[in-house]
């Protein structure tokens, strides 16, 4: 269980659920601003991919005459998931992946 603290001063399961709390305004925000912990970042991160992604897919999926208002739906409700798991298992201090967001998020987060 990760237990640190950040360049923040927060602790780091702490940080890692607000990197979630704003979806992925809160994780670009926590990218910019944490230097240190690489468990916050990466959080932050997944963040970011995951809730960009799931609007860029709302956003287009939507336009769909009849099947845009199942997806945008179920979309809505991916998002609902994924929001409560993400804070809960970051403020656990799991470095949990969420699929395909959790492989991006590490291929896209620069080593500091």
């Amino acid at each position: 269980m990760e237990s640190g603290n950040t360049s923040l001063g927060l602790n780091e399961n702490v940080e890692a659920a607000l990197a979630y709390a704003g979806a992925f305004i809160s994780g670009i925000v926590l990218l910019i601003l944490e230097k240190e912990s690489e468990f916050v970042r990466f959080h932050a991160m997944q963040s970011t991919v995951t809730f960009l992604g799931l609007l860029a897919l709302d956003l287009l999926l939507g336009w769909i005459p009849i099947f845009g208002f199942v997806f945008d739906f179920v979309i809505k409700i991916v998002a609902i998931v994924a929001w409560i798991v993400g804070i809960v298992k970051a403020y656990q201090g799991e470095r949990f992946k969420f699929p395909i967001a959790g492989d991006l998020a590490e291929h896209f987060l620069p080593k500091v």
